[in-house]
């Protein structure tokens, strides 16, 4: 059962992975749009936000890095849920469940294929940050557990958009979940010390999931001591991903097996 599991979900994931890499649009929204927000805020805000390092925008893109590649995830998973939908919307989830395979597999075809498409991003957005002055005196170990908690965050939020491709009514009720996803980073730590907010903002900004994963991947690319916050971290992506995957096989079973 397993072999067979695991021998339908790569079949299925080469299919959806050649859907992604011929949309160009596709491309575009997951990697242009992150460069885009990158340029905005190094070289219209580097300057002006102090961030209690060195000046300049150099400084300011170690700074914002960690943030970015969130947003990155944020838009990329986004495609899960509106490739999702489409399956559900044109029948291909249930002509593949009339074949002799493992039904699960059609599922994990979709969040395998979003686990890797997003890593890509990530990984593009960083090759960009090089270019744009972006330096890292991180050793081997500490960009492993900066990959392990990346994988993890894309995952959580990989089950969230299960969730939503499968719950939709229309292809713009299965992406609009995740503009707040996109826009939660700059009310955190990702563009600007929390210490600046206001009461009530900064309270929020340092209790939610994107302050503690932004400020563990920035002290590990600084090669800083790691403080608490990667065990808020661990435990944020954790949660959402036991919680969003235990709802999106609920949704599953009662939409489509």
């Amino acid at each position: 059962m397993t072999i067979l599991f695991l021998d339908n979900a790569a079949v299925l994931t080469g299919r959806s992975m050649r859907h992604v890499t011929r949309s160009p649009d596709t491309i575009i929204t997951t990697v242009v749009v992150p460069v885009a927000i990158m340029l905005m805020v190094v070289y219209v805000f580097g300057g002006a936000v102090d961030t209690g390092q060195r000046g300049g925008s150099d400084a300011y893109i170690d700074y914002v890095l960690p943030g970015i590649m969130l947003i990155t995830v944020a838009i990329g998973v986004s495609y899960t849920a509106y490739r999702l939908f489409i399956d559900m919307q044109t029948g291909t989830f249930d002509r593949f469940h009339s074949m002799p395979i493992t039904r699960s597999a059609v599922l994990w075809a979709h969040v395998l294929v979003s686990l890797s498409a997003n890593a890509i991003s990530v990984v593009l957005v960083i090759g960009v940050a090089l270019l744009l002055g972006f330096r890292s005196d991180a050793g081997v170990l500490s960009w492993l557990a900066i990959a392990a908690i990346l994988l993890l965050f894309i995952l959580a939020l990989t089950w969230v958009a299960v969730i939503a491709g499968l719950s939709a009514k229309s292809v713009e009720g299965a992406s609009v979940f995740s503009y707040p996803l996109i826009f939660l980073p700059f009310v955190s730590s990702a563009f600007v010390p929390t210490e600046s907010m206001p009461g009530p903002v900064r309270w929020f900004a340092e209790n939610q999931p994107v302050t503690s994963i932004v400020d563990t991947v920035r002290d590990l690319l600084a090669q800083r001591p790691v403080s608490g916050d990667i065990w808020w971290a661990l435990a944020w992506c954790v949660g959402i991903l036991l919680i969003a995957y235990l709802c999106a096989m609920y949704v599953y079973r009662r939409r489509v097996v």
